[in-house]
């Protein structure tokens, strides 16, 4: 048995779903026998088909749906032509029945094929909702994902304020560093100089004696 996909539909799938249906309608079929075919082909459930169908698709193809029913009466009316067939009008239920299929309607489903297609259904539904289930899952997985990138985030930039305000601390005490080396310097220079110079002092009597 083939695995049931439980995956997003594509536009490949919505388009064999009408091609299929379509096809079925025209030659005279029930939806349930189309949605079967699709279920087949695309390795889904028919019931999930036909919620595909009825939910999404069916609305895209109207003016195709009608034109499918007008080819199926006109099918069925040469068909009775060429053989000949001439049949009475029917009357009461049967009339009625009768009507809806020459006007395109679908053919009655059997009791049991309801069952089955509700059961379908019903399938679809679970599958559905586990589906928003790991979803949502998923999606509380991003958010906290994103909640912890953006904290990392404010991390780094907290950090790197910080560095920078360090940076023009160092780089402040360098330059007074700097400043403090220089005058060093020329303080030294200022001092080797004067040490060649000639010294004097003054005398009790207001004379200049050199100091040796």
């Amino acid at each position: 048995m083939a695995a049931v996909r439980q995956d997003a539909w594509t536009p490949e799938d919505d388009l064999i779903l009408a091609e299929v249906t379509l096809r079925h309608i025209r030659e005279g079929s029930t939806q349930l026998a189309a949605f079967e075919e699709v279920g087949e082909r695309i390795g889904r459930t028919s019931a999930a088909c036909g919620f595909r169908w009825n939910s999404c698709v069916r609305k895209r193809y109207e003016e195709a749906i009608q034109l499918a029913k007008q080819q199926r009466q006109k099918r069925n009316q040469m068909k009775k032509v060429g053989s000949g067939q001439h049949l009475p009008p029917p009357q009461g239920d049967q009339g009625e029945q009768a009507g809806r299929i020459a006007a395109g309607g679908e053919e009655p489903l059997s009791f049991d094929a309801i069952i089955r297609h509700l059961r379908g259904w019903r399938n679809a539904y679970q599958d559905a909702v586990r589906q928003i289930k790991s979803l949502e899952k998923e999606l509380k997985e991003r958010d906290e994902e994103i909640q912890e990138l953006r904290a990392k985030n404010e991390q780094l930039i907290r950090d790197i304020t910080n560095t920078k305000s360090e940076y023009r601390a160092v780089n402040d005490d360098y330059r007074t560093l700097i400043q403090i080396m220089d005058r060093a310097r020329r303080l030294a220079v200022l001092e080797e100089g004067e040490e060649g110079k000639p010294r004097f002092k003054m005398d009790a009597n207001g004379n200049l004696e050199r100091i040796e």
